[in-house]
């Protein structure tokens, strides 16, 4: 989530604030700007600490060192120098102790290196500002290609529908003189058809075995059209019954069997329809008898609405194609990946 401008730039500032104080005042910031008797206890204490360390040490009544004053002992320097290190109290040249200021002369040096922690801090800011953008810019576009996605994918299945039922209607239709209780019949059909498609309209894929329904459905409506001039085969692997399959893409490839193979003929034709493994793909085979020799327009809306559910669901990893076999038979297949 994105912080405020304004909510960075807050912690920005208190950030450099803490840590200036905290550099400037040796890590005693807070108990200086809250209350000054710790620091007289802190210092009262060192004086008994400078003054136990002099006496381990036999220095007691040596004269302490200034730069102009030194004592005339080197080692005795340099412990000096040490308690003064340490504890920040030493002797002056008149014997009386007095408190060394250790922050004197370090200013120059605190004020640059506040300067370059406060440059860490905006060049941390700055790489996480970018980082952040890039992050957001990135969400932004994956967001709106799946939208543009979606909203195609509902463009294409808004195609499906009104041709199917149309195409069902008119089946119905030619029952209603003739044969009024399996027009009736039919209407229930229909009315399962549209309620099963309407439930998957918002589904990528549904399973196999849903849209084998769909599919039985159909058959069921055209075979009253064509009665014994429609003959269908089913040779369905159970085991690929709950694989999913993108929604009346199976029914489509039935219905253009029967448009461009079966409804041709005045003897009406053969359909068969597969489903099975083949190495780590599901196959979904659709033959019809007859002949493909250009009269299917591959622009056309059944194959080309095939091609491109199957481009945007399976990004490239599913494929569509349609071809004779055996002289007299026209086979389309739709190759998918496995889910398992």
């Amino acid at each position: 989530m994105r912080l405020p401008i304004t909510s960075v730039f807050s912690i920005f500032i208190i950030g450099v604030t803490l840590t200036g104080l905290t550099v400037y005042y040796g890590g005693r910031a807070t108990a200086i700007v809250t209350n000054y008797s710790l620091v007289d206890y802190e210092k009262k204490e060192d004086l008994q600490k400078a003054i136990r360390e002099e006496q381990a040490m036999n220095l007691a009544g040596t004269n302490y060192y200034q730069h102009e004053n030194p004592a005339p002992d080197s080692a005795s320097l340099s412990h000096l120098q040490s308690i003064k290190r340490n504890t920040g109290w030493y002797r002056n040249t008149n014997g009386e102790w007095q408190y060394a200021d250790q922050h004197k002369g370090r200013f120059w040096w605190d004020l640059i290196f506040t300067f370059i922690l406060v440059a860490l801090w905006l060049l941390l800011y700055m790489v996480w500002h970018y980082l952040q953008k890039n992050q957001n810019d990135q969400v932004d576009k994956l967001t709106l290609e799946k939208t543009v996605k979606e909203l195609e994918l509902k463009t294409i299945k808004s195609h499906i529908n009104p041709h199917f039922i149309f195409n069902s209607l008119n089946s119905i239709r030619a029952l209603v003189d003739e044969n009024p209780q399996r027009a009736r019949k039919a209407i229930t059909e229909l009315s399962n058809i549209l309620r099963s498609s309407m439930q998957v309209e918002k589904m990528e894929t549904v399973p196999l075995q849903k849209e084998l329904d769909i599919v039985n459905d159909y058959l069921a409506l055209e075979q009253m059209r064509f009665e014994e001039r429609l003959r269908v085969e089913m040779c369905i692997d159970e085991d690929t019954l709950e694989q999913p399959v993108p929604p009346m893409m199976l029914q489509t490839l039935v219905e253009n069997a029967i448009k461009h193979g079966i409804s041709k003929h005045i003897d009406g034709g053969f359909i068969k329809i597969i489903s099975d493994f083949k190495d780590d793909n599901h196959e979904m085979i659709v033959q019809n008898s007859g002949h493909l020799n250009g009269d299917l327009n591959e622009n056309g809306f059944g194959i080309k609405s095939t091609e491109d559910r199957l481009r945007f669901l399976y990004l490239g990893k599913a494929r569509f194609e349609i071809k004779n076999i055996d002289g007299d038979m026209v086979q389309s297949k739709v190759t998918m990946p496995v889910k398992w």
